[in-house]
């Protein structure tokens, strides 16, 4: 559970921003997001393969 101490007299708006930045830290709904669909070890490991893939055409396109 976060909790986000307010201080005193502060805006609102701020204390949500603290919020919202402190969540997407935690990565819990990257997590949700990731259990909703169950994918092969294989299918996983062929993404990062084809994105690293990806990467490199791009570095080398830059270097060129």
């Amino acid at each position: 559970m976060l909790i986000i101490p307010i201080k005193e007299g502060e805006n609102i708006d701020r204390a949500l921003k603290r919020f919202k930045r402190k969540f997407d830290k935690t990565g819990t709904m990257r997590q949700l997001r990731d259990r909703k669909q169950f994918l092969k070890p294989s299918v996983k490991n062929r993404d990062k393969l084809i994105k690293a893939q990806y990467i490199q055409h791009l570095r080398d396109q830059e270097n060129q």
